[in-house]
């Protein structure tokens, strides 16, 4: 029996139809997690992105997943997209200081480079740690569109450069992964990343 996904509900995550669609056209299976009873039947783990830090966080809290999250990520393969990578920081000054899920020993703060914010577009990744999320898709661009970087020296998996600005593009840590890119608005190389995801 193949895995189910969870998509865990984060509020305003406006790409959450796209990523259902990404993950079907890579031939995995998804339900919505919107409660622990939900979050407690699924055997792996995706943060969609879309929205502020501040307004994500709470979201997870007033319906009750932030500590069984943080508990769940720790035995089941996450991967967070976007903001969804950003939340699993310790700290994030989205609108004020706020707590993430603290997976990361990792602060979210503004994007700053001489160029238009916010960096939006397709742009490529440079592979600094491998892992299994980004294999197979080492020379290919992904879509980009975000004010806000993650800012970690430890388990950096890959790093974009925008205008002289290097910020990092992808995070790994045992079987928790994070991407600042959105694979489901990157073509054949973000399903490839769901279907990575999937074969976890």
């Amino acid at each position: 029996m193949s895995a189910t996904i969870g998509i865990i509900d984060t509020g305003r995550s406006g790409n959450t139809f796209s990523i259902k669609r990404s993950i079907s056209l890579a031939g995995g299976k998804w339900v919505e997690v919107k409660d622990v009873q939900a979050l407690e039947r699924v055997d792996k783990i995706i943060l969609p992105g879309v929205g502020a830090f501040k307004d994500a966080m709470r979201e997870l809290t007033a319906h009750g997943l932030v500590g069984p999250l943080q508990e769940h990520m720790n035995r089941k393969p996450t991967l967070g997209i976007c903001l969804g990578m950003q939340i699993m920081a310790r700290i994030g000054f989205e609108h004020g200081k706020t707590e993430g899920l603290n997976v990361f020993d990792a602060e979210v703060q503004s994007l700053r480079c001489e160029g238009k914010v916010p960096h939006m577009g397709f742009n490529k990744i440079n592979i600094v740690k491998e892992n299994k999320i980004l294999k197979g898709v080492e020379n290919e661009p992904f879509y980009f569109m975000h004010s806000y970087e993650l800012v970690n020296y430890t388990d950096i998996a890959s790093l974009t450069s925008y205008k002289s600005h290097q910020f990092v593009s992808a995070i790994a840590k045992g079987d928790i992964f994070g991407v600042q890119f959105h694979p489901e608005k990157s073509r054949d190389a973000g399903v490839q990343i769901f279907k990575n995801f999937i074969d976890y």
